[in-house]
């Protein structure tokens, strides 16, 4: 059987997937090993993935079945690197039990400015690890994946540490700006995942991935709401002083504990994967510049697709606990921290099960693509549900609001998996090995930028609705409908090769003698 011989069509191998991978030329590897031949890395000539060019057809041949897909999995390595990456969702969502409470009584806010200054913490954070994911990139390619990676987490967890001892709202912007210059973990992390895998485990490593990060959604707002006024949930710690004057310090230390371990473990575990810095590897091909990696085919539309599905994310992600503690009367559900801890605990949780059981299964046997699309029915659906869980309160038709409530958390965790969708696009539309980090740069540099901008834009929404009685304080989630039916429309316009359609060697073969 052979292949086009067009190397913007070859991605037989795996590079960072995700937002945070700006590596500017992350080395075709397999298991984090890289072999030279035919004057090309991996014996690829012209950047190819697979096999050597025909002279007289001018087409590839078909590489030996064993090449990547006998390559196993190191899963040392990989549940290593997925520790690691609990780091940046528990400091993330840890305080989301919390920081309306903490921004009211602590930051001495308004209930009804709440909101706004709810969104800008959370942005500050986006906004100042988007202007360093270069420069971490950059890194970690000079120095080595493992040193850039053990000095942002040990940095990730003293500025958690410090955030709870905040005595006014500017330490509480002043600790998350201190967080965000120090949250290069995730850049590094992917970027050693893709060393570490070919194509036909990237789908197994990164359900892992997703599966650890969703474990992080569910433990940070358990650190979050479970140990937050620690004075007034637990006898043993009614009579300390430090907890009554710090009523969110016990939380931010455990947080901060929990992410230094990661950094000891990271210490001792993990190799360090970069090409240059392992004995006996070659240095890499050099990447695509910027621009032609956006003018080659395919990518604008994929990149397109991936702020989309970000955008459309992070909106939720911030309007989310807000509604959930915004008294009933003004559009909300009027939770405590508690129950609000509790919700995103099943959230999380539910979308980890989706990640780690459902979505392999679903990728190989029909494609990226369709579980894509499938989502984005979802999206628009679930998002519907939310200002329909008001109005139930508001009729006092509990009965009827908590199955509601329980749809709305299993299936929000399910269209959950169009994140690893997008992240499997970004791979499969990159033109040639050496460009993967490059691509995974620009997605990141789009990531960080909505980050910065759609929880501080979603949450201001969300309050205008609430302070001025809007759509019964439903202004957000009008928006936020209309934004997942767009996503729909978004989908259409994924390239074939991206749609992820993974067709064994042994698979093709049989077609072809049939």
């Amino acid at each position: 059987m052979t292949k086009s011989t067009d190397p913007a069509n070859s991605n037989d191998h795996v590079g960072g997937v995700d937002e945070v991978t700006p590596l500017l030329g992350v080395p075709d590897t397999a298991g984090g090993k890289a072999t030279e031949a035919n004057g090309q890395p991996n014996g690829q000539p012209n950047g190819h993935l697979n096999g050597n060019i025909d002279k007289k057809t001018g087409q590839v041949d078909e590489p030996p079945p064993d090449k990547d897909e006998d390559t196993p999995l190191p899963v040392g390595q990989i549940l290593a690197l997925c520790y690691a990456s609990l780091v940046e969702p528990v400091a993330y969502f840890s305080i989301f039990p919390y920081i309306q409470e903490m921004v009211e009584k602590t930051g001495g806010q308004q209930p009804q400015n709440v909101g706004f200054f709810t969104g800008l913490i959370e942005a500050l954070f986006s906004l100042v690890q988007m202007l360093l994911m270069i420069f971490y990139g950059r890194l970690s390619d000079r120095l080595g994946r493992k040193p850039v990676l053990i000095f942002s987490l040990t940095g990730v967890a003293g500025a958690s540490a410090l955030f709870g001892l905040s005595r006014n709202l500017w330490q509480m912007v002043l600790f998350r700006c201190v967080a965000g210059l120090f949250a290069g973990s995730s850049v590094t992390i992917r970027a050693m995942l893709s060393e570490n895998c070919t194509k036909y485990t990237q789908a197994r490593a990164f359900s892992w991935y997703m599966f650890a990060r969703n474990l992080g959604i569910f433990i940070g707002p358990l650190i979050g709401g479970g140990l937050s006024n620690a004075s007034q949930q637990y006898p043993i710690f009614e009579r300390v002083q430090f907890f009554i004057d710090y009523p969110y310090a016990l939380p931010s230390f455990v947080t901060g504990v929990f992410c230094l371990s990661t950094a000891v473990v990271g210490f001792f575990v993990l190799n360090e994967t970069l090409k240059g810095k392992v004995a006996g590897s070659g240095p890499a091909g050099p990447p695509m510049t910027i621009r032609e990696l956006l003018r080659a085919p395919g990518v604008g539309y994929v990149l397109l697709i991936y702020g989309h599905c970000q955008f459309l994310a992070l909106c939720y992600t911030a309007v989310n606990p807000v509604f959930l503690y915004t008294p009933i009367e003004l559009g909300g559900t009027g939770f405590s921290p508690q129950r609000i801890s509790i919700w995103i605990i099943l959230a999380g949780g539910s979308q980890a099960l989706w990640m780690l059981l459902a979505f392999p299964t679903l990728q190989r046997r029909t494609s990226t693509g369709t579980v894509l699309r499938t989502c984005a029915i979802g999206w628009a659906v679930v998002m519907a549900l939310y200002p329909l869980l008001n109005e139930m309160l508001r009729a006092h038709l509990e009965a009827l609001f908590w199955p509601t409530a329980l749809i709305s958390i299993v299936g929000g965790s399910g269209v959950a998996m169009s994140f690893a969708c997008v992240q499997l696009n970004i791979n499969d539309i990159s033109p040639s090995p050496t460009s993967l980090g490059t691509l995974n740069a620009v997605a990141l540099t789009i990531n960080s930028a909505i980050r910065a901008v759609a929880p501080v834009a979603a949450t201001s929404l969300y309050a205008t609705g609430v302070r001025y009685h809007i759509l019964h304080g439903h202004l957000a989630w009008v928006f936020i409908v209309a934004f997942a039916v767009l996503f729909n429309f978004s989908v259409r316009l994924l390239p074939e090769k991206a749609e992820g359609r993974l067709v064994k060697k042994s698979d093709a073969r049989s077609e072809e003698e049939s």
